[in-house]
């Protein structure tokens, strides 16, 4: 979560180019970059660009950002799609909660720009009318991976240094549910089909 969702995508693009400015490792970043991405090693995103300037709080424009999502914390909301349990047992693992409208909370990437989410990337919540998916899955060689935006679902606008969530004071959150969902899903065992 928080910034560990874009970046697995933008190291992967990158492979042996330089995107670091000069401020974070002394040298300048590999000339023209942007244009030499390899989306095709990337698990989520494609066609994005990204941000290198030290002075922006951004890695790429994957992320929608408060100000381009045009909502108010009072209508920051994403949808659960719902999924049959017969034909797709993993998203509806995945999506498995008390409420399929949740309360959407901002991190250093927020939410992920429908415009850069690959076609083969599972979009298990979005916000429709935003043009944005908060809560993506999809499959990588033998195994998952799974990408929700922001921090932490029980403090809108987590800031650096704020103090830790006290879980015990959400027993029902229906956005640490779906964090909960991705651990226990891979316990799941698959019923032996009768031939």
């Amino acid at each position: 979560m928080c910034s560990g969702t874009d970046s697995y995508d933008i190291a992967l693009s990158a492979h042996g180019l330089d995107i670091c400015d000069r401020i974070f490792d002394g040298d300048g970043t590999s000339p023209d970059y942007n244009s030499k991405l390899d989306f095709s090693q990337t698990f989520a995103f494609e066609d994005f660009k990204l941000v290198t300037n030290p002075m922006e709080y951004e890695f790429s424009n994957i992320d929608v950002m408060p100000g381009q999502r045009g909502v108010s914390r009072d209508n920051d909301v994403f949808t659960l799609f719902e999924f049959s349990a017969k034909w797709d047992p993993v998203p509806t693992m995945l999506n498995q909660n008390h409420m399929q409208v949740i309360a959407g909370f901002m991190g250093q990437t927020t939410a992920f720009d429908h415009k850069y989410v690959k076609a083969s990337t599972l979009v298990l919540g979005e916000n429709k009318a935003g043009g944005y998916a908060k809560y993506i899955h999809g499959e990588a060689g033998k195994g998952t991976w799974t990408f929700f935006g922001g921090h932490d679902p029980e403090d809108y606008q987590h800031m650096v240094g704020d103090p830790v969530t006290d879980l015990s004071l959400h027993p029902n959150s229906p956005g640490y549910r779906l964090i909960l969902n991705n651990v226990l899903f891979p316990a799941a065992k698959k019923k032996k089909q009768k031939t």
